[in-house]
């Protein structure tokens, strides 16, 4: 699965963010920085969403599997 960062020059340096992936933003002085920043954020938006996926199914029978994605 790849997914598609986009980068913005703004007056404080860049922003960027995922399109795929709602709430993973980020900004940095340079683009380099904004790229490592935008890194950390999908980190923390995917453990953020674990995080409430556990809490959802405590006490509940669930069965887990790996899940790969390709794209069309």
């Amino acid at each position: 699965m790849t997914l598609t960062a986009v980068f913005m020059a703004v007056p404080e340096g860049y922003i960027g963010f995922v399109e795929e992936l709602p709430g993973a933003n980020t900004q940095g002085e340079t683009l380099e920085e904004a790229r490592e920043n935008l890194r950390e954020a999908v980190q923390m938006v995917l453990a953020a969403n674990r995080e409430l996926a556990e809490k959802s199914i405590v006490g509940k029978v669930v069965s887990r599997e790996t899940f790969e994605l390709t794209a069309p």
